[in-house]
């Protein structure tokens, strides 16, 4: 199992570019980071975490800037969003900036979308809370049109655009056509969504929406089966840095934990990172390492 790290970059956390160097030189396989644009000052909806919405919510830079930072420093460390809130961005915008990182890093970009939790903030943005998840499937499938077609449109309902060009296209190769998304949740539909318009599963640990991972995970590759699709990868976003819960995590069929980083100073980050590095490893697939 491949294992990474995802953190809330901030304006008072190490930076990017330091973060990906030092995960890169420890093995690390690849650095995500989630995405707020702003956080209403109405708090009316409650953080699903529990109790106070972390300060990192706040503060936590654009999370496409911080992944050019992390690949301009480093040279083969996987970069992405854990999760990109695309309800809250223009798909034509969106898809420049996504193919803009993944051709500056070289083909490095994971794309991990999902449709947000704090209705105020979707507001804000002009998104219903109640089409959110019909608008994140439209914008995905758009902007996947966009990195496609030299010359792309896509009708939906909630998204409607004729022939555009739209330059740079994300990196192809055999086996790659385009930036994987990873489909972000643990709620009933999250399968249905990753089958829908994903290419993997990004659940949250601890939340596996009420039914057990080890039966979604069967589920999942079951239903790609009868779709006509291979398996599909599955990434623990979360995961706790202990080797009997990442061993668990492995032998349930899942091929990348990602470890949650506090957003702290740099030379309190390197201790900490210098910590988890024996975990590569240890639980690296074999003949990788």
């Amino acid at each position: 199992m491949r294992i990474g790290l995802v953190m809330f970059p901030t304006d008072y956390s190490i930076g990017p570019a330091d973060l990906g160097r030092a995960a890169e030189e420890r093995g690390f396989e690849s650095l995500l980071f989630p995405e707020h644009t702003h956080i209403p000052a109405s708090r009316r909806t409650p953080y699903p975490g529990g109790g106070d919405l972390p300060e990192e919510y706040r503060h936590t830079l654009d999370p496409l800037v911080a992944c050019a930072a992390a690949a301009t420093a480093t040279g083969h460390l996987l970069v992405g969003t854990g999760v990109c809130l695309v309800i809250e961005r223009d798909p034509i915008i969106l898809a420049k900036a996504t193919a803009s990182v993944d051709h500056l890093s070289g083909g490095r970009f994971l794309f991990g979308v999902g449709g947000g939790w704090n209705r105020e903030e979707m507001e804000n943005h002009g998104t219903d809370p109640r089409q959110r998840w019909e608008l994140l499937r439209e914008r995905v499938l758009a902007i996947r049109a966009i990195w496609d077609r030299d010359e792309a449109e896509f009708h939906g309902r909630l998204v409607d655009f004729g022939p555009l060009w739209s330059w740079p296209k994300p990196v192809r190769r055999p086996g790659r056509p385009r930036p994987p998304v990873l489909v972000g949740g643990s709620g009933p539909s999250a399968i249905q969504r990753v089958l829908d318009y994903g290419d993997e599963w990004m659940p949250i640990y601890g939340r596996p929406g009420g039914r057990d991972l080890a039966a979604r995970v069967e589920e999942l590759q079951a239903r790609a089966a009868q779709a006509g699709r291979g398996a599909i990868p599955v990434t623990s976003f979360g995961a706790p840095a202990r080797p009997e819960a990442l061993e668990e995590l492995a032998g349930l069929g899942v091929d990348r934990a990602l470890l949650l980083l506090a957003p702290r100073a740099r030379d309190e980050t390197l201790s900490y990172l210098d910590r988890l590095a024996p975990l590569v490893p240890a639980l690296a697939p074999a003949g990788s390492v």
